[in-house]
C-alpha cells in the first residue's frame, strides 16, 4: 500500500470513526453488530482507495456502512413486509412481495429490492426517534416488545403505538414508492 493511501485511510478513521460508528450503532441491535459492519466498511475503503480515488469521503463511508445495513437487515424482508405493507381489510396494500420476493436475481429486481430499502430508511429516518427506534428494534432486530419495553423503562402499550404510528408513516411513503413503480 503506497504510504499516501494509508496516511489517507488513517484520517478517515481519525475524522469520520466515531460518528461512523453512531451511526450505525443506532441502526442495528447491538455494539458488536455495529462493530462488525463498521470493520467491514473500513476494509471496503482501504480496497477501493488503493485502486481509485474517492473525492467525497464521507459521503462514501456512510453510503457504504448504510449498505452494509442494508444487507443485515434484508433477511427480515418476508416478515416485514407482511407486517408493515398489509392489511387483512386492506384491498389497496401495495403488493411489494410479488415485486421484491421474485426467484429471478435480476439487475431490475436487484434494483428495485436496493431502490426499497433505500427508501425505507429515508422514511425511516423522517420519523421521530423513539418511533423509528422501537420500529427498528421490533422489525429489523426481532425484539419483541418485552425486551423493549425492559431496554427503555416505557410500557409495552406506548411501544406499541409508537410502533403503529411509525408504521402508518412507513405505508404513506412506501406506497408512493409502490405507484412509481407500477405506473411504468
Amino acid at each position: 500500500m503506497p504510504e499516501e493511501n494509508h496516511k489517507t485511510i488513517i484520517q478517515a478513521i481519525g475524522a469520520y470513526g466515531k460518528n461512523l460508528l453512531g451511526f450505525i450503532r443506532r441502526r442495528v441491535k447491538n455494539d458488536a453488530d455495529a462493530e462488525d459492519i463498521l470493520q467491514d466498511v473500513w476494509f471496503q475503503f482501504s480496497s477501493v482507495i488503493n485502486s481509485e480515488p474517492i473525492e467525497q469521503t464521507s459521503a462514501w463511508l456512510y453510503r457504504v456502512a448504510r449498505n452494509k445495513i442494508l444487507d443485515k437487515h434484508k433477511k427480515h424482508t418476508e416478515t416485514l413486509l407482511d407486517d408493515m405493507l398489509t392489511e387483512e381489510d386492506d384491498d389497496e396494500a401495495p403488493d411489494f412481495k410479488a415485486i421484491l420476493m421474485k426467484e429471478a436475481n435480476t439487475p431490475e429486481t436487484e434494483y428495485l429490492r436496493n431502490l426499497f430499502w433505500e427508501q425505507l430508511f429515508y422514511a425511516l429516518d423522517e420519523l421521530p426517534e423513539e418511533q423509528r427506534q422501537v420500529f427498528i428494534w421490533h422489525e429489523l432486530d426481532d425484539m419483541s416488545f418485552a425486551e423493549i419495553a425492559e431496554l427503555t423503562g416505557e410500557k409495552v402499550q406506548t411501544l406499541v403505538s409508537r410502533k403503529r404510528y411509525a408504521v402508518l408513516h412507513l405505508r404513506t411513503r412506501l406506497k408512493q414508492l409502490y405507484e412509481e413503480i407500477t405506473e411504468y
